[in-house]
């Protein structure tokens, strides 16, 4: 079995997958002073939870962007099953072609997106992960990453809303509001968020289709792309296990 694990700032996702098919996925919380022994707890719980036993990995992929997290998770991988992880990065073959003026400040996720969606669709593309930045990622109709933008990822506007806003609650977001026009302060807020970033998602999409002139594919992934995706104008799919599947790629053209 491989082992896919995800680093991202606010979540690691974790999958596995037998056969190019993915038997379990777990999404839990960033612990960036986490130590190998404490993941290898959490991992052996999620196993036995899912009817998986750790002893059957064979294979371990990695892609990272806390750097603090990415020793830890090697020295988690060789002590509790004698693994060495392959780790996303410089070297590795993924297909896609990255034109970046220093393709080392492009994020492994980010790669690992653009290779998974590439491989699904083929032709030209903009992914939109809704994670803790919101990225927008551009592929061109040959498999060329050719570069994006970055904004700020949802949760981090609701905690700036919080933290900086004395009178204004922390808020969870789950559903769509019911109205843009609320009559009490967390439906204001609600409205505020999920139509603000449909609107911030809806204009940069048509900003680079338009810089690019050409059709574009647009995906979204991350935990908020699906209620995003009721409200946006340009979204096409949702693929909320894309990461995962562009691991599981890499690590096939790696083996």
């Amino acid at each position: 079995m491989l082992l896919c694990i995800d680093v991202g700032n606010t979540n690691i996702v974790l999958g596995v997958a037998k056969q190019d098919r993915i038997l379990a996925h777990w999404r839990i919380r960033t612990e960036k002073d986490a130590t190998p022994d404490e993941i290898g707890i959490t991992m052996g719980n999620l196993f036995k939870s899912s009817g998986l036993r750790m002893e059957d990995v064979t294979d371990i992929i990695i892609s990272c962007v806390v750097p603090s997290l990415l020793n830890v998770l090697e020295e988690f991988s060789q002590r509790y099953l004698g693994i060495r992880p392959m780790i996303v990065g410089p070297g590795l073959k993924t297909g896609i072609h990255i034109k970046y003026d220093n393709p080392k400040e492009v994020g492994a996720d980010r790669v690992v997106n653009a290779v998974a969606a590439y491989e699904k669709y083929r032709t030209g593309l903009i992914i939109v992960d809704f994670g803790t930045a919101t990225t927008f990622d551009c592929v061109s109709r040959d498999g060329a990453w050719i570069g994006g933008a970055i904004a700020p990822g949802v949760i981090i506007s609701c905690e700036a809303l919080f933290e900086k806003a004395s009178k204004l609650p922390r808020v969870e977001i789950f559903a769509k509001p019911k109205n843009v026009i609320a009559k009490d302060t967390i439906s204001a807020m609600n409205a505020g968020i999920i139509y603000g970033f449909a609107g911030l998602v809806d204009g940069i999409v048509r900003r680079i289709k338009k810089e690019m002139g050409e059709t574009l594919t647009v995906i979204a992934t991350g935990g908020i792309a699906p209620i995003i995706l009721k409200e946006s104008e340009t979204i096409e799919h949702v693929d909320e296990s894309l990461t995962l599947q562009g691991l599981m790629i890499i690590h096939g053209r790696n083996s």
